[in-house]
């Protein structure tokens, strides 16, 4: 095999407050050709996630990223070349990639994705983002029909994801953004029933306004106020799925815990459960499959923001963190 050249950005120090680009350093060197049981992988698209944040902080549901590391992240690529009977060249496949050209994984690892799809619906919708919406109202909220339903970062990857399948399933979706402008697109383009915008301001007033009934299912993927607004608007029984926390990922402080836990989850009954979307993989492949479904009949349209060019990626995880995408931030590579 040609020599080839693995471009990578690590993490140079460990982040104490607003992310930075000066936190990742760029680097160089030689692609390690796979081992026994290892793949090699050439990147084609990562995704960025706030959970990229998370890790850099501490041990999560995975290990802490520390200096030096290449920086985390989950990808699609093509095989390059395989010392696994599972995988050949040319294949399409996903998992724990990193911010770099090149990967060398564990065939364990990976997962054989369809060529035939958009590469973009494959690091989104139909992949985890997708994947953490679905199951996190079918299983979790164990949503249904004629809920009133609150989505918080709703116009982030998972967000739009999770109010339109709310609506698909019969639900009142109301979504809560910053900014008049996403708000107004989250109702016009995707088709939430209204949306509230966290930085107008009495956010409370706000959700009690467009949740006159209350909420039954809160998928919450911010915490912090906002989880404590929405709190107070929960109807009795009311379910809520905690899919992430992202209003403290970039602080230096650990989040204070919400005044309203327990006290309003004990008077109200209400079910509050933090869920990993990897404890549902045994059902993917019906997931996946709804999932296209609506797509080819028009009724849930995936929205992606790339950027391009392995250049980008801190900058695009920056954007991120500070609300400046709409729906799946990825990188394409190549």
């Amino acid at each position: 095999m040609t020599e080839l050249t693995n471009r990578h950005w690590v993490l140079s120090r460990t982040p104490d407050g607003p992310l930075s680009p000066d936190v990742f350093a760029w680097g160089e060197a030689p692609v390690a050709p796979p081992g026994p049981g290892q793949v090699l992988v050439r990147n084609r698209m990562l995704s960025i996630d706030p959970a990229q944040r998370a890790w850099m902080k501490g041990r999560t549901y995975r290990e802490q990223v520390m200096p030096g590391d290449v920086m985390h992240a989950f990808g699609l690529g093509e095989v390059v070349a395989s010392q696994s009977p599972g995988f050949v060249a040319g294949d399409l496949v996903e998992g724990m990639l990193g911010w770099q050209d090149y990967a060398v994984a564990p065939a364990g690892e990976l997962t054989k994705r369809d060529s035939s799809q958009s590469l973009d619906h494959l690091i989104g919708v139909l992949s985890i983002t997708g994947l953490t919406a679905y199951h996190g109202l079918f299983d979790v909220a164990q949503v249904r029909a004629g809920d009133t339903v609150l989505v918080s970062a709703a116009a982030g990857a998972v967000g739009t994801v999770a109010g339109q399948i709310a609506k698909i399933a019969g639900c009142r979706v109301v979504g809560v953004a910053g900014g008049e402008e996403k708000c107004r697109w989250l109702v016009e383009a995707l088709g939430y029933d209204a949306a509230v915008d966290y930085k107008a301001g009495d956010l409370r007033r706000q959700i009690r306004a467009a949740c006159p009934d209350g909420v039954d299912v809160y998928f919450d993927n911010v915490g912090g106020e906002v989880l404590d607004a929405a709190l107070l608007s929960m109807n009795q029984r009311g379910r809520i799925a905690c899919c992430g926390a992202v209003s403290g990922y970039d602080d230096a402080a650990p989040p204070k815990g919400s005044p309203m836990i327990p006290g309003l989850l004990i008077s109200k009954r209400i079910s509050m459960s933090g869920f990993i979307v990897l404890d549902y993989l045994a059902g993917r492949e019906i997931a996946e499959r709804r999932l296209a479904g609506w797509i080819a009949e028009g009724r849930l349209k995936p929205v992606v923001d790339v950027d391009d060019g392995l250049e980008s990626a801190p900058n695009a995880l920056i954007k991120l963190l500070a609300g400046r995408n709409r729906g799946k931030a990825a990188v394409r590579i190549g």
